[in-house]
């Protein structure tokens, strides 16, 4: 079994590579080449913490496994350790045998940017030059950065609830070499690209506060009762998603179908998008908007690939098992 620890992650797997595992990845599940398997989420009734598994398998790519982890929220206050924890599991497809341990953490967050910044390539207009961030927490400033290398935007407006947080993504703007403005939320309708990127269990981004042509990225709704933006805002627009069954009852969906404002079949996989069986944007006016769910065959995609990178490197710790 190889084992690659959190710690050499960083050295490792960048945001390009993490664009490409997740691309395919997307492609392979429209194609029907891919799956992923039910997940499974609890409440331990330990540290308030939430646990739970997610896993799949890609024919395409032969990658079978799981991640394994959850979300601790006084990791940080009590142990100076961050609240998300998460371990990848690879399997040997043709055997069942354990191929790999990779560190979760970090591939995490760099799979939810690759994400949103696919979304991106496929679907904004091409002509976008303002980006909004609804969020602006450790997360948000991985999106942003990933999301800044889709287009060439040329300035950054910001929204968070707790304003004193918006110096995260305005560091972010500041070394991409672009203006950052703090804005009020009815401000995003400035914006041709918006990222979300919260907590929320409460709409926050409402249906009048996005512009024609815009191309909204909803990243933090990924459980029952979450919700970022105004169900009508899904009505308006053009829906994608990583995958339609979670988007229709963990996803910002979820909503928007229990209303009774859109139907399953109003939600497209963006891997088609990706393979060319749907045309994606089809008007400079249109509003498209992903759904990022989160999906386990991007956490075996990225980590598949840096396992190769781990072994090309001579990084990759050997353990028999």
């Amino acid at each position: 079994m190889l084992i690659v620890p959190e710690r050499e992650i960083a050295t490792l797997m960048t945001r390009a590579a993490a664009f490409d595992a997740v691309e395919q990845v997307f492609a392979a599940m429209a194609a029907g080449d891919a799956y992923n398997f039910p997940v499974v989420r609890e409440a331990i009734g330990h540290e308030d913490a939430l646990y739970g598994f997610k896993g799949g398998f890609d024919r395409a790519g032969l990658t079978l496994g799981l991640k394994a982890g959850g979300y601790w929220p006084d990791n940080l206050e009590k142990r100076g350790l961050i609240n998300h924890q998460s371990t990848v599991f690879l399997f040997d497809p043709d055997t069942g045998q354990v191929r790999a341990m990779v560190g979760g953490n970090l591939l995490t967050a760099l799979r939810t940017a690759a994400a949103s910044s696919v979304s991106i390539k496929h679907l904004a207009r091409p002509d976008a030059r303002v980006i909004g961030m609804v969020g602006a927490g450790h997360q948000a400033t991985f999106q942003l950065r990933a999301a800044l290398e889709q287009r060439d935007f040329d300035k950054v407006i910001g929204w968070n609830l707790h304003p004193e947080m918006l110096p995260n993504i305005e560091a972010v703007a500041t070394e991409a070499g672009l203006p950052f403005e703090a804005v009020e939320l009815d401000g995003m309708a400035e914006a041709d690209v918006i990222v979300t990127i919260t907590s929320s269990f409460a709409a926050t981004l409402m249906a009048d506060h996005v512009g024609a042509g815009c191309h909204v990225a909803c990243m933090g709704t990924d459980t029952k009762g979450k919700q970022e933006v105004e169900a009508a805002l899904l009505a308006r627009a053009t829906v994608f998603t990583d995958e339609v069954a979670q988007s229709v009852s963990i996803g910002e969906a979820q909503h928007a179908v229990a209303d009774g404002l859109i139907a399953q079949s109003d939600v497209h996989q963006l891997g088609a998008v990706i393979n060319g069986t749907h045309a994606g944007r089809i008007s400079d006016d249109e509003i498209t908007l992903f759904d990022g769910t989160g999906v386990g065959l991007q956490d075996l995609a990225v980590a598949a690939a840096v396992v190769d990178l781990a072994v090309e490197q001579g990084i990759a710790i050997k353990v028999d098992f």
